[in-house]
């Protein structure tokens, strides 16, 4: 039996969730969010206490199990609490302009990146003097704010000699030594 799948998830307070078929929609004070179940997994919620289970033992069950109450843990946290990623912008010269839903990256290249953020969510670019410029994205949705986080990333990923590029705050870039480490 799957771990993860086993546990049951808790509602909080304010957070409503309801099954209509094979549709789970969970509304909270962040936002709504809506997941299709697909056949083998079955859910049923008692009280503020959601649990799964599933039909056999199959692989494809199995494996079901465990992702659909990870994904309905992360709708009930997200509308609730909500979910927050930092990245740094590291580079001389790099720099990120947040104005509504756009974001505006000067990464080295001869143009800026103009980034058009989905409305769920929420971005700011903070710039301290000294400091590299930190981009703070913020949504109720984390499969939305991953990919999006990624998005941002894939502009100009962390390298490996000089470490310039964006990541994610506390993220650990394996550095690589330069041609002058070999010679001796």
């Amino acid at each position: 039996m799957s771990r993860i799948g086993k546990s049951p998830v808790n509602i909080p307070s304010g957070v409503d969730v309801k099954l209509e078929g094979n549709k789970v929609t969970v509304k909270g004070p962040k936002g709504e969010l809506t997941q299709v179940l697909e056949a083998g997994v079955t859910l049923s919620i008692e009280g503020s206490v959601i649990t799964f289970s599933r039909e056999s033992d199959a692989p494809s069950h199995r494996a079901k199990h465990g992702l659909y109450r990870a994904l309905l843990h992360n709708m009930v946290q997200g509308v609730s609490e909500g979910y927050k990623k930092e990245m740094e912008v590291i580079g001389v010269g790099y720099r990120a302009n947040a104005a509504g839903q756009q974001l505006e990256l000067a990464l080295g290249f001869s143009h800026p990146i103009v980034f058009e953020i989905p409305s769920e969510v929420k971005v700011s670019a903070n710039t301290e003097k000294g400091k590299a410029p930190v981009v703070t994205l913020e949504s109720y949705d984390k499969q939305l704010l991953g990919q999006v986080a990624a998005k941002i990333r894939s502009f100009r990923k962390p390298e490996p000699y000089k470490g310039k590029g964006i990541r994610f705050v506390g993220e650990e870039i394996r550095r690589k030594a330069g041609k002058s480490a070999g010679k001796k």
